[in-house]
């Protein structure tokens, strides 16, 4: 699914974002990304959507290698690619729905396949009963299972996940980690950036390990000692 070869991203500052990382991640993998802040997760995930190109390697997802992607083309590898964020970046004047609505909006869908779409994967993050709740009305969980939602709603072949579950309460965290897996066994490929070492320990899955941008590790079942 995801192939980084030789892959460094030095911003304009001087700064590294990521040094000669290379890796695979096979189709319907879990993969966490773990380290400290700086280490490099948010950007592997920005150079995976496109959002930033790297200095030097080859990423390719699904066989294609992004960065010789026409301007025109991201937005579709941004769809299959898709993103949850820590701050769940909803609308506050939209609902529940309107939120998960929006990426069918923007990809055209119509009205009668949206709905069904919207309600099914509503369900799926046991939010059904409060599709027209705003924001507002919501606990930390409750808004990152929005968040969820609306990624997997347009049906992507990736979802990533940076610090998903950073503003949450480790109950919470812990069922929005479990809600991954379970995406994940319905085929879709999953990689969660984070820190939170209770989490990688209880889930289990591969780990890679990232330090001052490189990697240090990548272990199958690995535990994490923050």
């Amino acid at each position: 699914m995801i192939t980084f070869e030789k892959v460094t991203k030095r911003f304009s500052d001087g700064t590294l974002g990521l040094g000669e990382a290379s890796f695979q991640i096979k189709t319907n993998e879990f993969v966490f990304f773990i380290g400290p802040s700086g280490a490099g997760k948010t950007t592997v995930m920005k150079l995976l959507r496109r959002e930033i190109s790297p200095s030097e390697g080859v990423i390719t997802v699904k066989d294609k290698n992004i960065n010789q992607l026409e301007k025109q083309a991201i937005p579709a590898l941004r769809r299959s690619v898709a993103m949850c964020y820590q701050d769940f970046r909803l609308l506050a004047d939209r609902t529940v729905l309107e939120n998960v609505a929006l990426p069918l909006e923007i990809a055209g869908v119509s009205e009668p396949e949206k709905a069904e779409r919207i309600a099914d994967v509503l369900k799926k993050v046991n939010l059904g009963k409060k599709a027209n709740f705003f924001p507002v009305q919501l606990s930390g969980g409750e808004l990152q299972r929005v968040g969820i939602a609306r990624a997997i709603v347009g049906k992507p072949d990736v979802i990533l996940a940076d610090e998903p579950t950073g503003n949450l309460d480790p109950e919470a965290a812990f069922e929005i980690i479990k809600l991954f897996k379970e995406i994940n066994l319905a085929q879709t490929t999953i990689i969660v950036a984070t820190h939170n070492a209770d989490l990688v320990n209880q889930f289990k899955e591969r780990v890679i390990e990232l330090k001052h941008g490189k990697i240090i590790r990548d272990q199958k079942k690995a535990k994490y000692v923050a």
